[in-house]
């Protein structure tokens, strides 16, 4: 596949027009996903898993029983959570093979299409019990074509070495932070105040708006040259020597990132079960549904991303700035006391509820951290990856998220069969054990993952 040469464009705000057809389209399929990855526990907890709605799920019988051959018995809660520790983390791995099915056989626009209809269709199958088990199959299956070819197509749009693609992508990604905020909002008001498929229904229109934008700038997408089977491969680069030390440290650092997010992606998971439970929601004599924490979760994180990059700036210009690995540690550290608060919120005397201080206390601290943790760790696959295989390694840094959210899946698994205070200490160690281990590979891999700056290198004008 290969994009064809740039033409006279339309822009807007100095940018291609497609631009926005794309950041739009991303900003509806996230609140899509989002809506309804809020939902699926608290769904599952409330009312599929019980009769008679459980004895309609087609299949579901023998789903239950592949998972319990790994999980052992698994009560209402824990199978919710080990369901949603596998769709979460499949989120993750279904992308490569979209990405493989656009570069080979359709096109990035047709599996882009083809990925919005899938998830459409499967959250609008979420309206059913019959159907869950093939709801969430559509909804894993199109956002694997979705995902990663959609960004693709945003730096499509720009010739290499314009600057504005940077920009483009902030632009980008600010649509999604904004979708993830109203999304829980809406399907989390419309399933907990309505009804749950009111909730999934609205997350089923998002995406129809999304694709109906996609399809509506068809033409201002980038231009796309037919596929050539057989055409022979071109030379590809050869791995330097020491090279592969590199790879083998990354790959080895893989299930430390994986512990270091586990407060981080709990939040959708049995965080909400425990804002239920044991959180005061009530306002002036209003409820508020606890689902609206994911999007609290998501302005913290927003302001705390912002803040976080504003933050080394001002070091960098007084102090050195510390490397990749050093901040990665600094923020796992921080996001192991964000779970400790959960555990002390959780001590208040039997039928009481607590403040919801505490909780906005957690995303706070959670928030920092992880702000530290997750687009630090891409940075540093990206610099310490050798460039031979960028891309590919880029794509196993997210493994280390798949990952989690097994983990994830398996800890929720726990929530019911321990004191409240008891669960969230064991993410907190977690989190520690990942520090730890964190400050061990700065030591005996540090010329790998914190390499030496020769400081007269580093002003020199690029």
């Amino acid at each position: 596949m290969s994009i064809a040469s740039h033409t006279e464009e339309k822009t807007l705000f100095g940018h291609p027009v497609g631009l926005f057809y794309l950041s739009f389209t991303e900003a509806w399929e996230r609140f899509s996903y989002y809506g309804m990855q809020t939902l699926l526990v608290l769904y599952m907890t409330k009312q599929l898993l019980y009769p008679p709605h459980v004895d309609r799920v087609l299949g579901f019988g023998a789903y239950r029983a592949a998972l319990e051959s790994v999980y052992g018995h698994l009560t209402p809660i824990a199978l919710a959570s080990a369901t949603f520790g596998l769709y979460t983390g499949l989120v993750y791995v279904t992308p490569l093979l979209g990405g493989l099915l656009a570069d080979r056989v359709l096109g990035r626009t047709r599996t882009v299409t083809l990925g919005a209809v899938l998830m459409a269709l499967g959250h609008f199958l979420m309206a059913f019990d019959a159907s869950f088990l093939l709801a969430l199959f559509c909804l894993l299956m199109g956002v694997g074509c979705f995902k990663g070819n959609i960004a693709t197509q945003v730096g499509d749009l720009y010739a290499k070495g314009d600057n504005r693609r940077a920009d483009a992508f902030q632009f980008y990604m600010f649509g999604i932070q904004v979708a993830v905020i109203v999304a829980p909002i809406v399907t989390g008001g419309l399933a907990q105040e309505v009804a749950w498929h009111w909730g999934f229904g609205a997350a089923g229109v998002g995406m129809v708006i999304g694709l109906v934008i996609y399809l509506a700038g068809r033409k201002h997408l980038p231009r796309e040259t037919a596929i050539v089977r057989g055409r022979p491969k071109a030379e590809r680069p050869k791995l330097a020597p020491g090279e592969g030390k590199s790879i083998f440290v990354l790959v080895l650092l893989l299930p430390v990132l994986a512990l270091s997010a586990v407060g981080n992606q709990q939040i959708g998971n049995s965080y909400l079960l425990w804002g239920d439970a044991n959180l005061q929601l009530t306002f002036f004599g209003v409820h508020t549904p606890v689902t609206w924490l994911v999007s609290v979760d998501a302005f913290f994180g927003a302001v705390t991303m912002a803040g976080s990059v504003a933050f080394w700036r001002w070091y960098g210009r007084r102090r050195t700035e510390p490397n990749e690995i050093t901040k990665l540690t600094i923020g796992t550290v921080i996001a192991a006391a964000a779970p400790l608060l959960l555990a002390a919120a959780s001590l208040h005397p039997a039928g009481q509820r607590v403040s919801i201080a505490w909780a906005l206390a957690f995303h706070l601290v959670n928030d920092i951290g992880f702000s530290n943790i997750f687009p630090v760790g891409l940075a540093l696959y990206s610099r310490a990856a050798p460039k031979a295989i960028g891309g590919t390694m880029i794509a196993i840094y997210y493994l280390s998220l798949f990952l989690c959210n097994m983990l994830v899946g398996w800890l929720g698994g726990l929530f019911d069969k321990m004191p409240s205070a008891s669960f969230w200490v064991i993410h907190a160690v977690l989190i520690a054990v990942a520090a730890g281990l964190l400050i061990l590979a700065r030591t005996l891999a540090g010329r790998i993952l914190a390499p030496k700056i020769d400081p007269e290198a580093a002003l020199a004008p690029a």
